[in-house]
């Protein structure tokens, strides 16, 4: 069994200078997601959500942890506004 780890080394994003952290994801990709957790409701919102185990479920974040029915982080691509300059063309 595969015990999923939790990503533990900060990085810096190339553009913006954000703080980060990279997700494994299932593909075996890796995804800068921005450091914070945040609680979300898995009711199928708009909002997409990068579990530490390298899923990315849909849902509405909810800044009331009674609400919440999971954690995860946010991919960075969502916030960095250079995201545009990391797309293939």
């Amino acid at each position: 069994m595969r015990r999923e780890k939790a990503p533990d080394k900060f990085s810096q994003c190339r553009k913006c200078g954000a703080r980060i952290i990279f997700v494994r994801m299932k593909s075996g990709k890796s995804m800068p997601v921005n450091p914070n957790f945040v609680n979300f409701r898995r009711d199928g919102g708009k909002d997409r959500i990068v579990l530490a185990n390298g899923e990315v479920t849909s849902g509405t974040i909810v800044t009331d942890p009674g609400e919440a029915q999971g954690f995860g982080y946010v991919s960075h691509f969502a916030t960095c506004e250079y995201a545009q300059t990391f797309r293939r063309k």
